[in-house]
């Protein structure tokens, strides 16, 4: 999922400082999950925003919506209600989310109450961790399911560098080596061999080194999709 925090609150008073009526909208989709921007962060950032002690005059009227993806045109047009006197909207929504609502609603404000951070996973309750960059070269199929683009702090394709110590990372001795993970997830399996074929080079170009990427969808044998 995309994982995405809170802004500074200092940094969001000054992005709404100014406007009257703002409509705070919460996400249903990915940063729900890791409880950033969903309806109940939503309500608990609108009742700060109302707090006087913010401002140097009034505070402005905040009201709260969520919907379930901000990334989804549909979702907007049919089930997000803005009132007439809304000058601008906060959205809880990860990058794509805010972009989207940006695009629908023009020329009405956007404002992002978040940032977005990285794609991750659930490791324990109440924590996430970084798992993908969306590469778009996957090469989860010879690693074992474990990812060195985003799990390695170097993003090596080779092994583990020489800092590398007892199965951890340079960084941090809590950091687990990306590789030496990687080693003993083959291991288990089975398929050490793995290790010891020669690829060619990486195609970063569909990973966004060829300009922003588009998705379109395809059925069977690339055929045109339902």
């Amino acid at each position: 999922m995309i994982i995405g925090e809170l802004k500074p609150l200092d940094e969001i008073i000054a992005s709404v400082t100014g406007y009257h009526n703002i409509l705070v909208i919460g996400c249903g989709g990915c940063v729900s999950v890791c409880l950033s921007g969903g309806d109940r962060e939503a309500q608990a950032l609108s009742n700060e925003l109302s707090q006087t002690r913010y401002y140097k005059e009034d505070p402005p009227a905040t009201r709260c919506d969520t919907i379930q993806r901000q990334c989804e045109p549909d979702f907007i047009t049919s089930y997000l209600k803005i009132s007439e006197e809304t000058d601008a909207v906060l959205s809880l929504a990860c990058g794509a989310g805010v972009q989207t609502m940006a695009t629908v609603l023009e020329p009405l404000p956007i404002i992002p109450a978040l940032n977005t951070t990285f794609i991750g996973a659930t490791t324990q309750p109440g924590e996430w961790r970084e798992m993908c960059q969306g590469c778009g070269d996957c090469l989860l199929g010879f690693t074992g399911g474990i990812c060195p683009v985003a799990r390695c702090a170097k993003s090596l394709f080779n092994g583990p560098c020489g800092g590398s110590q007892n199965g951890s990372c340079e960084i941090y001795n809590d950091v687990p080596c990306a590789w030496a993970m990687i080693f003993y997830r083959l291991k288990k399996l089975d398929k050490l061999h793995l290790l010891n074929e020669v690829r060619i080079p990486k195609d970063w170009r569909p990973g966004g080194a060829s300009g922003p990427r588009v998705f379109r969808r395809t059925g069977i044998n690339g055929s045109a999709g339902d």
